[in-house]
């Protein structure tokens, strides 16, 4: 295997039927970057016009797309038994500690989850809340365009 930073918690993702093994792609991660770098610009227009729960929903795509493309030139790919779990669980063992952004992809992630599946309590999410997940989402989008330009040819 090729990862240093959270080999073990890849190994058990792996073993635990969350992550599968696929072929590495610097393609698929770049479509899964272009897709992240668009659903940024979209958010941004859907804040503009008070989308603010599709907004956050493009954030936090894209915040997951680029956690994905990370996983993809190394050759893993969430199941549908792991999901979003397992890519943030996955980029959190390997690259959490150098890229802090990513400490914020659980908390958005369920964030999401309650603007997505809202009950009768539940209020959307605010201009701040939309604000903060754009911003969380380009950082983690800015790190994994500089970990794959420095890593792509050498590491993976």
């Amino acid at each position: 295997m090729t990862w240093q930073p959270g080999r073990d918690k890849i190994t058990d993702l792996v073993s635990d039927g969350e992550l599968e093994r696929v072929e590495p792609s610097e393609d698929t991660a770049g479509r899964l970057l272009q897709d992240a770098t668009r659903h940024l610009d979209t958010a941004a227009v859907a804040l503009s016009t008070g989308d603010l729960s599709g907004a956050y929903q493009l954030a936090y795509d894209s915040l997951r797309k680029s956690a994905a493309g990370l996983l993809a030139v190394q050759g893993l790919r969430a199941t549908s038994r792991g999901g979003h779990i397992a890519v943030q669980d996955a980029v959190l063992a390997q690259f959490g500690a150098s890229v802090r952004a990513l400490r914020s992809f659980a908390r958005i992630r369920r964030a999401r989850n309650t603007f997505e599946y809202p009950s009768t309590t539940t209020p959307g999410p605010s201009v701040d809340d939309v604000n903060d997940a754009i911003t969380s989402a380009t950082a983690v989008y800015d790190a994994a365009q500089k970990i794959l330009q420095q890593n792509i040819l050498t590491q993976w």
